[in-house]
């Protein structure tokens, strides 16, 4: 992949993150990783708000690992904003489901 696209992992589980990062470095991927532990975070960094403040928002997250249970603000919700703002529409989100989904519209399909 190509080393200027950023990976977003947002998610507030320190033994989930280590695995997914053992995962990501054992395919040899050259991306960014950036790491969110809790929805606010993702969102800051997102749109460029809170701690990171005035952070180039151009190119948005290649792809975004998406937990759905999370502090402060929910995956759900994350996922919500991204899908309503053009900036970041182009960013593929991937959710891990930790919960039953009863009706894939809570998530927006």
């Amino acid at each position: 992949m190509n080393t200027n696209k950023t990976i977003l992992l947002v998610e507030d589980n320190p033994d989930d993150e280590a695995l997914v990062l053992r995962v990501l470095r054992q395919h040899n991927l050259t991306n960014e990783i950036v790491v969110a532990r809790d929805g606010v975070e993702a969102l800051d960094y997102l749109f460029g708000t809170g701690a990171h403040a005035g952070r180039d928002l151009r190119p948005p997250p290649q792809v975004v690992l998406l937990d759905l249970k999370l502090p402060k603000v929910d995956g759900l919700e994350v996922l919500r904003r991204l899908r309503a703002d053009p900036r970041t529409r182009s960013s593929k989100p991937n959710l891990k489901w930790t919960r039953p989904i009863r009706d894939r519209r809570e998530c927006g399909w």
